[in-house]
């Protein structure tokens, strides 16, 4: 048997300071006194540094006053507005730990995860605060619903309190500061336990190679989601940057912020770089300080890559990761761009590259699952140590799901996906949850879904159904419709006699993907 072929990062190695993450991130904020942490791209409103160690103290006293205790969690759902960290950081200052979810999911989805999380209290916005009421009740718990504006709920201003917070010890190697959900490899949403370690840990690696100067930065990726938690809002309080926020991405409102804030290197993700690269509206926007767009979540190809480029002319630089990591694993640092790779491992990180029927590590230049270590890498699944066994093993290494190749450079480019997975403009889709839900439907005897491309979202789902009786592509897709995320939705129905499964019983969903792409060619 062939021994492991690890390869290492080429950047040094971090030291992980054995701090907590509110430590990390806003050790430096009370001397950048006046300087917006928080804005608001739309109307410009701002919250200074100090305001924001300010708000943040008084959540956390207002949190504890309300029975919030170290270990508790608190659900955040909204969608991204200069409160959003008074709210995470208030939870976490006093040891509890935030449960983010997706301000699109519907109160079937986010009262599993609520009940999964064991949540105690859940922040959101007036005009989520009806589907709130709904999934509190479905998830059976005593939860308290407080909002960020005004609703027939308590506000988060009114839930502040003028005290000093209790005092908490944090074990930063144990205790739990974020708990996103993600569909890991295959399956249904699992709580990805992100100790303050993990995070800090991941900090450290950004700040080590980013020379980037970064003013301001562009907060239309949502919080919720690990990318724009930690990679553009954690990272740019700990730099001292101004956030600036979008409730949702709207085209023409978020080229004006690019224009008007000096956003140095904007984090997007690959529908966006579309945009950019074929919309006229550009042409009527100049973008004085933009030199690197930084791309994420999905592959970007060299074409595309290459227009935008030219076209802006900027840099673009990407980056891979996954939740389960904090989320970055490789970077691409300014100055060394390659068009279509995903760049370099981040420092103290390690990976392999592992052919997925033997299990053997193989050379260079030939495609494998990526298999990363290191630092950042989750403490596991919460209520779920099986599916965390068949992620992280016993070495540590976590198996990312994903087909690459890695150059004699060390620059990955990701190929494929060996996991079920299909990625909507770069939210996960696990096709086993819309299965079970269309399997409930009494004229659907069996099917399978599969991700198709699609131009503007990278893929798209597909059901591949079989009919128990008279049923059109039509009352598939609109079934689906209250139960699950718009972006979750069926665009694609194919009708068969039966679904290819192994001798187990699993389907082959691989058999159906070639399939489809041979019909496609």
């Amino acid at each position: 048997m062939r021994a492991a072929m690890a390869y290492r990062s080429p950047f040094p190695d971090i030291t992980v300071p054995d701090t907590s993450l509110f430590e990390e991130v806003l050790a430096r904020a009370a001397s950048r006194g006046n300087t917006a942490a928080m804005a608001d791209g739309l109307t410009g409103r701002t919250i200074s540094y100090t305001q924001l160690l300010d708000q943040i103290r008084r959540a956390a006293a207002g949190f504890a006053a309300r029975g919030i205790k170290k270990g508790d969690v608190i659900s955040l759902w909204s969608p991204n507005l200069p409160e959003w960290p008074v709210a995470f950081f208030g939870a976490i200052r006093i040891g509890a730990t935030v449960h983010t979810s997706n301000p699109v999911s519907t109160p079937e989805e986010l009262s599993y995860q609520l009940a999964d999380a064991g949540s105690k209290l859940l922040i959101t916005v007036n005009a989520l605060s009806e589907k709130a009421r709904e999934a509190v009740a479905e998830s059976k718990r005593d939860i308290e619903v407080i909002t960020f504006d005004d609703s027939p709920f308590a506000t988060l201003a009114s839930v502040m309190k003028d005290d000093q917070p209790p005092s908490v010890t944090i074990n930063p190697a144990e205790d739990l500061a974020a708990l996103p959900y993600s569909s890991g490899t295959t399956g249904l949403p699992k709580g990805v336990m992100l100790t303050h370690r993990n995070i800090v840990a991941q900090l450290n690696q950004l700040e080590a190679i980013e020379s980037v100067n970064m003013p301001a930065l562009l907060g239309v990726l949502p919080f919720f989601h690990i990318y724009g938690m930690v990679i553009i809002l954690f990272h740019g309080l700990m730099r001292g940057s101004t956030i600036v926020t979008m409730p949702k991405f709207e085209f023409e409102p978020f080229l004006k912020v690019l224009q008007d804030w000096p956003i140095t290197s904007a984090h997007i993700v690959p529908p966006i770089v579309v945009g950019l690269g074929k919309h006229p509206a550009v042409d009527n926007y100049k973008f004085p300080h933009l030199k690197y767009l930084f791309s994420g979540a999905a592959p970007l190809g060299a074409e595309l890559t290459d227009a935008v480029e030219k076209r802006l002319n900027v840099k673009i630089r990407q980056g891979y990761g996954m939740t389960e990591a904090s989320p970055a694993t490789h970077y691409t640092v300014a100055g060394t761009e390659r068009s279509g790779t995903v760049g370099l491992l981040m420092p103290s990180m390690e990976q392999r590259i592992i052919d997925p029927g033997t299990g053997q590590d193989v050379p260079i230049g030939q495609s494998g699952e990526v298999w990363v270590r290191g630092p950042n890498v989750m403490k596991g699944y919460l209520n779920n140590p099986e599916a965390t066994a068949r992620t992280v093993d016993a070495d540590g290494w976590l198996h990312t799901g994903d087909i690459g190749i890695v150059d004699a450079d060390g620059y990955l480019t990701v190929v494929d996906r060996l996991k079920e997975l299909i990625k909507v403009k770069g939210f996960q889709v696990a096709p086993a949850e819309l299965e079970s839900l269309l399997l409930k439907h009494p004229k659907i005897a069996d099917v399978a879904v599969i991700p198709v491309p699609d131009e503007e979202s990278g893929e798209v789902p597909k059901a591949v159904v079989v009919a128990r009786g008279p049923l059109t592509a039509e009352e598939v897709m609109t079934y689906l419709l209250p139960h699950v995320a718009h972006y979750k939705r069926v665009r694609h129905v194919e009708f068969v006699d039966a679904i290819p499964k192994s001798p187990s019983g699993k389907i082959l969903r691989r058999v159906l993907v070639e399939k489809e792409r041979l019909a496609r060619a």
